[in-house]
């Protein structure tokens, strides 16, 4: 027997769905989903939170006319879906397949870009304002979750839609989580809405009264409304979104799509910013999410039975290898505190919170906000260490430079999944951190070749007396070279093998962190072709140990560099630097970097490969240029 997700082909097909079957749809959509998630890997539990929603957005809108912004992006599985991408799902997240994140290139029904929180308010807005400007009436909606409520971006946007004069709608998708549970006062302010619902049940059996049995009734609702803060602030100590100049309505069972279309169609008849608070269950409809959603909010291939996910080792990952290193640390040192922005789990420091929950703080999707308060933590004496992945890093640049390094204050950055991430794509790649933290002045940046030394530099950079930052990849945590342990010491590289050959060939291969792994597969197979070569680790690329180039480049005639950065910026650049400036053009080098572009999703080893920055890439480069 067909299914009635087998009608819906192309944009706006769901429309042709009679509302007897949108039930069947929602429960046609999750099982396609939770089956695809599962050999993809991908974000599973927020999907199946907006089936309904997504449903009731629509039979709302018409697409691609209309515009629909989804904050981060990753709730965005059913919207493709419904927009003709059905039988590309089993590419999802793949290497040249569809992306898990809106992608305008990838269809003219997606709006703009997403992949990280708190901006589809402000993006929205500057859509009503364009569509204004040239006269068009296309209806605009940005989707959020409460979890983008606790980043500063989005109450500045907010802020300045509580003056629009214009139709706008913006769909408050309210689950109680993020990535992790929500926490802070906007936080709790949603539940007591959740909750509270005196207002609005007084509010509306108020208005049926007086409407159907009182003549004028019509205008007394008219002049009551315009009176209401006394009932309202009677009924709920506060009403910030209207408050601010938004129109409110709401909560809303985000999963009963009849509602949902009947809230869009109402918000539709007001010259202003609308607020629809829709409350959803994160992970419905699949047991293993609904149980688990932090889990399931970014998964790998998973067996659907039990939920488990497939390919697991019990190899640390350097995610883990630093939770232990701080709580080694943390456990001498009563001054070691944690921060968090809404990632206690995927940044590890979900054991530190558990054994030092006085210690922890997880300040929410606010990244800028975390990195001033640190500095205000160590400006009063304490050693805080501040969790971020690479790419999130990104929002927080201005209050590393203002509030962190002109005050020269020992904060510690632990920076996860820098380099290439994978399947998240272009948005989550982190690939730009050693160009935009090493040129900043009194910051520290170090990359650990292996576990070891990644618990070594963080035990310097909490004895340092300034702003450092460490960085290490995504996934297992190499433990080769465990018998290279030289101690840590400021600015200084590790000399791993010292060539012996004859100047005239001699290579020096200058590898940063995760790629010293890549460096020893590389100088494993130029000694198949009888090439010996130097191979250095790092360790500080700011400050750079000009004192080991300098040594290199007197009986050394070819620098090799090897980073996951981009070109720009980075370490390779910083070397070439040197050689220019030092008049050594007897020198030659080559730099293996990222180029400097976006990075599509895929597999990390796909990536490194098509990048031509795995071990064989970078052998037969430099026999060539041998």
């Amino acid at each position: 027997m067909p299914g009635i997700l087998d009608n819906i082909n192309d944009a706006n097909d769901i429309k042709n769905i009679e509302p007897k079957d949108y039930r069947r749809l929602a429960k046609e959509i999750r099982s396609f989903l939770v089956s695809k998630v599962s050999e993809t890997g991908g974000h599973l539990a927020s999907n199946l939170g907006v089936v309904e929603l997504t449903m009731a957005l629509h039979l709302f809108l018409d697409f691609p006319k209309d515009k629909l912004i989804w904050d981060v992006g990753h709730q965005s599985y059913t919207h493709k879906l419904l927009t003709g991408r059905k039988d590309q799902f089993s590419s999802l997240r793949q290497m040249d397949g569809i992306s898990g994140f809106p992608k305008r290139t990838e269809s003219d029904c997606d709006a703009f870009d997403t992949g990280h929180s708190s901006t589809a308010v402000s993006a929205a807005l500057g859509m009503v304002h364009a569509r204004d400007l040239k006269g068009e009436d296309n209806k605009v909606v940005a989707v959020l979750g409460d979890g983008a409520l606790t980043g500063g971006m989005a109450f500045e946007a907010l802020n300045n839609a509580g003056r629009l004069k214009s139709n706008m709608i913006i769909v408050l998708n309210d689950n109680n989580m993020s990535i992790s549970k929500n926490v802070g006062g906007m936080a709790n302010y949603l539940a007591k809405l959740r909750t509270n619902t005196k207002y609005t049940d007084f509010k509306e059996n108020m208005e049926n009264a007086l409407t159907s049995k009182l003549p004028g009734g019509k205008e007394v609702v008219n002049i009551l409304k315009r009176s209401k803060d006394a009932v309202k602030y009677f009924m709920l100590p506060s009403m910030f979104f209207e408050d601010i100049g938004l129109t409110y309505i709401g909560p809303i069972d985000g999963h009963n799509t009849e509602d949902m279309l009947k809230a869009l169609n109402t918000a539709n008849k007001t010259n202003r910013a609308v607020v629809i608070h829709v409350m959803t269950k994160k992970g419905k409809g699949y047991v293993p999410a609904e149980s688990h959603p932090s889990k399931f909010h970014s998964i790998s291939t998973f067996s659907i039975d039990n939920g488990e996910t497939v390919g697991d080792n019990n190899r640390p990952s350097y995610t883990q290898a630093f939770a232990s290193s701080l709580l080694r640390i943390a456990q001498n040192n009563d001054k070691v505190v944690a921060i968090s922005a809404a990632m206690p789990y995927g940044t590890g420091l979900n054991v530190f919170k558990r054994r030092y929950p006085d210690r922890f703080f997880d300040v929410g999707i606010a990244e800028g906000h975390a990195v001033t308060f640190a500095a205000g933590m160590a400006a009063e004496g304490l050693r805080p260490v501040v969790a971020i992945y690479s790419t999130f890093l990104q929002r927080a640049y201005d209050q590393i430079i203002h509030d962190i390094c002109i005050n020269k204050l020992p904060v510690v950055f632990a920076i996860d999944r820098a380099g290439i991430t994978g399947r998240d794509g272009k948005t989550h790649q982190g690939i730009f951190d050693l160009s935009f933290l090493s040129h900043i002045p009194n910051m520290v940046v170090m990359a650990p070749k292996n576990k070891w030394e990644l618990d070594a530099m963080l035990e310097y950079a909490l004895t340092y007396d300034g702003p450092v930052a460490i960085r290490y990849p995504k996934g297992d945590a190499y433990s080769g070279l465990m018998e290279n342990k030289e101690p840590i010491v400021y600015g200084k590289s590790e000399i791993v093998h010292e060539a012996t050959a004859h100047r005239a060939k001699k290579i020096a291969i200058l590898a940063v962190g995760s790629m010293v792994k890549t460096a020893v597969s590389v100088t494993e197979l130029l000694k198949e072709q009888e090439v010996d070569a130097t191979l250095v680790n790092v360790r500080f690329v700011s400050p750079v140990d000009n004192e080991m180039l300098k040594k290199l480049s007197k009986n050394h005639s070819i620098f090799i560099t090897m980073e996951d950065n981009v070109r720009t910026g980075g370490y390779g650049q910083q070397v070439s630097d040197y050689i220019c400036d030092n008049n050594s053009q007897n020198i030659k080098h080559i730099n293996f970097s990222i180029p400097n572009d976006f990075v599509e999703q895929g597999g990390v080893d796909e990536l490194y490969e098509k990048l031509e920055l795995d071990a064989k890439s970078i052998t037969r480069r430099i026999l060539k240029e041998l």
